[in-house]
């Protein structure tokens, strides 16, 4: 049963103003459906997981890595024994990171990133082999090293976690979920997800000239822009651009215009001088009620719901920092000793 539920939110309990919590699980109990704006990345360490999105099942295996985009309804159910690694944090200072905006719409959605059952059998310590790697038809040399690599950023993720004392930790932690999301995107961009007319030699040019299109949603979606108007700025006519854009990245360009502006309006709503409404125009909504339909439709609540939360959160980091420093200190331990407790 997930903790700090209102209905199916779940308030994620952030140790002091971390934007960081990682779990080693060893709970036989399940997690009802529940969301929370926290993005969320699973990692069965021994033994399997199972989670539940929507209605896909994703059964995980040992060393799988799922990623569950913020505000993403989903439920968790964990085999009688096993450890896995349950790790929350503030999605939000990666999806703003300049030239980001390819990949949001990859990680808009689940995301799994499997072991092969070779892998699997033949892991000792940071060491992969791939030797035989052609015996598993499945797997390509691409997707083993994705997920050899995400593995081990996966594991020094594990290994910086609990020590508070390491000088800018967090920041440290970041620039690992970072390269996660790199060998993400490259690994994506890779993949011939232009249509198969396409020649090869035309790829790098569509791909550059859809980037651009991309680039300038970013630079202009708090304004009135239109599908020709992104169409113009990669050099396609509406029709043509269309078509590759919802290829390219799996969406409309409504579509990705609207999760653009969600995710300003996300940094916008922590600002507490900030109304709803001045944050709907900021990020390009022409009305309160259709800010409040798309938010709700990519969040799960309400933009006055998300504002709360932080707020509420802030005040309790806020009077935490003004508490007396030996109890902030021993109730910090013994939180940690809750998050990380399972290691053994």
């Amino acid at each position: 049963m997930a903790n700090n539920l209102k209905g199916t939110f779940e308030s994620v309990p952030f140790h002091g103003s971390d934007s960081l919590l990682l779990y080693l699980n060893t709970e036989y109990s399940d997690f009802d459906t529940h969301w929370h704006p926290a993005a969320e990345i699973i990692m069965p360490i021994e033994n399997g997981f199972q989670a539940t999105i929507g209605r896909q099942v994703y059964r995980l295996k040992e060393r799988d890595i799922l990623f569950i985009p913020p505000g993403t309804l989903h439920s968790l159910q964990a085999p009688p024994e096993g450890r896995r690694m349950i790790f929350l944090f503030n999605f939000t200072p990666i999806a703003s990171l300049q030239d980001f905006s390819p990949l949001l719409p990859v990680l808009s959605q689940p995301l799994l990133i499997t072991a092969s059952d070779f892998e699997t059998q033949t892991f000792s310590g940071a060491r992969y082999s791939a030797e035989r790697l052609s015996d598993n038809a499945e797997l390509s040399q691409e997707d083993f090293d994705l997920h050899r690599d995400s593995y081990r950023l996966m594991q020094q993720i594990i290994d910086t976690y609990p020590d508070r004392t390491e000088p800018l930790r967090v920041p440290m932690i970041y620039s690992y979920l970072i390269q996660f999301f790199v060998l993400v995107g490259r690994r994506h961009i890779r993949r011939d997800l232009l249509s198969p007319d396409v020649k090869s030699r035309k790829q790098a040019d569509c791909y550059e000239r859809l980037n651009a299109s991309l680039n300038f949603i970013n630079a202009n979606y708090m304004n009135d822009i239109s599908v020709e108007d992104a169409a113009r700025s990669a050099g396609f006519s509406k029709f043509h651009f269309s078509r590759l854009f919802k290829q390219f990245t799996e969406q409309t360009f409504c579509g990705y215009l609207n999760q653009r502006r969600i995710n300003a309006a996300e940094t916008l709503l922590l600002n507490p001088r900030l109304s709803v409404t001045d944050v709907a125009l900021q990020s390009g909504f022409s009305s309160l009620s259709t800010f409040n339909r798309a938010f709700r439709t990519l969040k799960s609540c309400t933009p006055s719901e998300f504002k709360a939360y932080h707020q509420r959160r802030g005040i309790r980091v806020r009077k935490r920092a003004a508490g007396d420093t030996a109890t902030a200190t021993a109730a910090s331990a013994a939180s940690e000793k809750d998050a990380i407790g399972d290691i053994g």
